[in-house]
């Protein structure tokens, strides 16, 4: 090979190399302005995405119902899902700022504390004996541990402020997120279609495979754990409404953010009905009690229902999704954290070969060998 030769390899090695620069390049800043304009609208649009990927075979009935009108039938769900959702959501919305607004000044103000125990909470079979000089306990010397924990306290309460505060971009969030999955459910074959294009394209001819875990666990979690817990917070809040308990908004708020992270709702209900009972009229609390039972036990019916045949979803993983997405995206974040964490995780154990890919449930991972 002469010098000459040489030299011109070079500079087409040089030119191709500038060239790919320039066009990696060039797909580089495309995604990244891409990303950023699409950035307000993430969390809705993810939403909406996971809620078309999860509602879609109730929407084949229903557009089956409607004898095949695909238009009709999305119509129909986002008209469903606004009424199931948005409504109960806007009732409650207004006593859920002012409750956080009064809490927050209650702990400011240290006007915030425990009144004494009725007579007869000692006579309570079972927890009479240890509840009632803990209540007095309480009540006398709550003052002194405000003062003492005031700081974190009145954090706490401004942090709990600005979440109820943003419940209204979350709803103005879920409205587009439905609206979003209607849209995508008319044109689920062409959305498949390109899901599992790109599945192929990052994984091969098992990219069917992890398409289908993907739409599995999804299901999964927004149905066993998220609409549980969706369900029973909203029928919570609405026995808190009208049974009148102040900053029902709060509380239901707070019984969604428990029943997401598997905490659950009766450590807001049974305070409550405790209240209740000691606020309003003995039909009136007999009621709610026959109301919160139902509330509290309801998961056992529906998560089986819900559930169906899903993956097995890790608590620990489903927690740390849902409350970091809080932390980071509000209400809409809560549930999409929760799924896109569990999501990742169960796609990462499929890539180890710990987790069988739908379709391929008879291959296990290869076992070492031992010799020659």
């Amino acid at each position: 090979m002469t010098e000459s030769t040489r030299q011109e390899e070079g500079r087409l090695f040089v030119s191709r190399m500038v060239e790919s620069a320039i066009r990696i390049g060039l797909i580089v800043l495309l995604v990244a302005w891409c990303l950023d304009i699409v950035r307000p609208f993430w969390a809705p649009i993810v939403w909406g995405i996971i809620i078309a990927v999860a509602a879609y075979p109730g929407y084949a009935r229903l557009s089956q119902l409607l004898l095949g009108n695909r238009i009709a039938a999305a119509v129909a769900f986002i008209l469903i899902a606004l009424i199931s959702l948005i409504v109960p959501a806007i009732l409650l919305s207004g006593t859920l700022v002012d409750g956080a607004r009064n809490l927050v000044a209650g702990l400011d103000a240290g006007t915030i504390g425990v009144p004494p125990p009725p007579p007869g909470v000692g006579e309570w079979p079972l927890i009479g004996d240890w509840l009632q000089p803990l209540w007095e306990q309480a009540s006398s010397n709550l003052s002194a541990a405000l003062i003492d924990l005031a700081p974190q306290l009145q954090a706490a309460g401004k942090w709990l402020l600005s979440a109820a505060a943003g419940a209204g971009l979350g709803i103005l969030q879920f409205f587009f997120a439905i609206v979003i999955s209607g849209l995508i459910m008319i044109n689920a074959e062409s959305a498949q279609h390109i899901a599992y294009a790109i599945a192929r394209r990052l994984a091969g001819e098992q990219g069917k495979g992890y398409a289908e875990l993907a739409e599995a666990t999804v299901r999964s979690v927004t149905r066993g754990i998220l609409g549980v817990a969706l369900i029973q917070s909203t029928l919570a809040g609405l026995g808190f409404l009208a049974v009148g308990v102040p900053a029902a908004g709060l509380w239901a708020l707070l019984s969604l953010l428990l029943g997401v992270l598997q905490l659950g709702v009766f450590l807001v209900v049974v305070p409550t009905v405790v209240y209740v009972f000691f606020n309003a009229d003995t039909l009136t609390a007999v009621l709610f009690l026959i109301w919160s039972l139902f509330v509290t036990n309801i998961d056992n019916l529906l998560r089986p229902l819900l559930l169906g045949r899903g993956v097995a979803v890790p608590m620990a993983v489903v927690f740390i999704g849902a409350f970091g997405g809080f932390l980071s995206s509000g209400i809409i974040g809560l549930f999409v954290g929760a799924v896109v964490l569990v999501l990742s995780y169960e796609l990462f154990l499929a890539w180890l070969g710990e987790v069988a890919l739908p379709g391929h449930e008879e291959q296990t991972p290869a076992e070492p060998k031992t010799g020659p």
